[in-house]
């Protein structure tokens, strides 16, 4: 699985890298970044991935795969 992130849409409120801080970072500014850029997440991070995308308020994040 992967996960995809709309920069345009984040705003920084931070609850995906608050939940899954082995998947998320953030920037400068508090906007998402993603750790595992273009690569399939390891296993053991796909759950806490799942539901830190699921509490995105603006939808930015989405999982592929």
């Amino acid at each position: 699985m992967k996960v995809r992130l709309d920069d345009e849409l984040c705003v920084g409120h931070g609850r995906c890298y608050a939940l899954a801080p082995d998947v998320f970072d953030a920037d400068d500014q508090g906007h998402c970044v993603l750790r595992f850029d273009d690569e399939d997440l390891p296993e053991r991070f796909v759950d806490v991935a799942k539901q830190a995308v699921a509490n995105c308020p603006e939808d930015a994040l989405a999982m592929e795969g």
